[in-house]
């Protein structure tokens, strides 16, 4: 699970650079636009996988802790 989310936070940091740089949002383009149900949908899980990610900080400065 922490793989998945790391790899959808990069392809959501990918796709925001795009938006800050060039004005392209990657997503709404392939998929019909940023009200498309598709695009809302991949907008939401990329969301909650950066979510996720921020157990990651904790897990491992957790792990470290325990590893001393």
């Amino acid at each position: 699970m922490d793989t998945i989310a790391l790899i959808l936070s990069i392809i959501g940091s990918i796709n925001w650079g795009l938006v800050g740089i060039f004005q392209f949002d990657l997503v709404a383009w392939l998929f019909g636009g940023q009200g498309s149900v598709v695009s809302r949908i991949i907008y939401t899980v990329v969301g909650l996988a950066g979510l996720w990610c921020i157990s990651l900080l904790f897990r491992h400065g957790r792990q470290k802790i325990d590893g001393e």
